[in-house]
């Protein structure tokens, strides 16, 4: 196993202060509905392709729509210039866009995309990143990276599926969808937040649609994912072919299910006072997490620092402290890891690092 480097976070969280949802709304995006096998797909574009690049596709979870889970991080200052280098292309689950119909029948859990792009580097959480970790395996070819927030691999144990089944008697469809986005201190201290994610859930989300795309979830099947052992099956493991970057808030009711995927996969990043939403509660940290990752795979090598790294190098220098001195030094190393390097060996040799956010 590779040394485990540190790199310290320091941010102040912008909550949803805005009382309107300013942050659910798009911005200079086009919306499009693509017909598939399994009914009509709601996507949503920002920026063109650039080139031969890859676009950003993104896939969120159960009881939110491309809105109330990527915008906030989107719409972040600090995202502004890696959009700037990448189309995005945001993904609605069949029926839980804005003001969606009924949905009929069919697989919730179909990823279809636009037959024009060649390659994604997917952001997913929750039920979108059990989804995107599905197409890599299933189609290794167009996937060049994965940021997985809050994925579970796992398919719900007996004691999961009898836990589920009780909750459903006993518990509303908004209740049991809230409980699998926040942990049971978030939902009763985070109040602004609950409340407006409450509030949306019931009011905004298709409610028989809701329940179809959680009976698809809760249905799901193992992923089954293996770490490739150098020299040794190589070949016949089932495995990512691309690099992938774990995301779990620190009191995430996830965290299990993501520590346990640590040793498989590339890298991992548990942020600090932070729950089951990061992209939303904290999303310059997992703005500066994605560039980094970017730059490993050998995109944006001359982007500047974020307003994070800046502000913690301003923090550093005015200190002048041995505290300072290593803070910096792994600041650095951290940047300049994300930045040089042979992008073949990191996409051949999985790398297992944690950073305390």
């Amino acid at each position: 196993m590779d040394e485990l480097q540190d790199v310290q976070l320091t941010e102040i969280k912008p909550l949803l202060t805005d009382k309107n949802g300013q942050n659910f709304q798009d911005f200079d995006c086009q919306e499009h509905d693509i017909e598939t096998p399994h009914g009509v797909l709601h996507v949503t574009l920002r920026g063109t392709p650039k080139g031969n690049r890859p676009v950003i596709l993104t896939y969120h979870d159960i009881g939110l729509n491309h809105k109330s889970c990527f915008n906030t991080l989107f719409n972040f200052e600090d995202m502004q210039e890696i959009t700037q280098h990448f189309a995005v292309v945001h993904v609605d689950a069949p029926g839980q866009q804005e003001s969606a119909p009924p949905f009929p029948t069919g697989n919730m859990n179909n990823c279809a995309l636009i037959n024009r792009i060649n390659s994604v580097i997917g952001i997913g959480v929750g039920a979108g990143a059990y989804i995107l970790t599905r197409l890599a395996l299933n189609e290794p070819a167009l996937v060049e990276g994965l940021v997985l927030i809050n994925v579970d691999p796992c398919a719900k144990g007996w004691i999961d599926w009898a836990a589920s089944k009780l909750s459903g008697w006993t518990s509303s469809l908004v209740d049991i969808v809230m409980a699998h986005h926040f942990s049971t201190d978030e939902l009763t201290e985070n109040q602004e937040i609950i409340q407006t994610y409450r509030l949306h859930i019931a009011q905004d989300i298709n409610q028989d649609n809701l329940a179809l795309f959680c009976h698809s979830y809760n249905s799901r099947r193992d992923l089954e994912i293996e770490r490739p052992v150098l020299g040794l099956y190589e070949n016949t493991v089932k495995t990512l072919k691309c690099p992938a970057l774990l995301i779990v808030g620190d009191t995430s009711p996830a965290v299990e299910a993501v520590n346990g995927l640590i040793l498989v996969l590339s890298s991992s990043v548990q942020m600090a006072d932070c729950g089951g939403l990061p992209q939303v509660v904290q999303p310059g940290k997992l703005a500066e997490a994605f560039k980094y990752f970017v730059q490993g795979m050998g995109y944006m090598p001359t982007a500047s620092m974020t307003r994070l790294a800046r502000s913690r190098t301003h923090s550093a220098s005015s200190m002048g402290s041995a505290d300072g001195s290593r803070s910096r030094a792994h600041t650095s190393s951290q940047m300049e890891g994300a930045t040089g390097g042979p992008v073949n060996d990191n996409q051949t040799r999985p790398q297992t690092m944690e950073v305390s956010c």
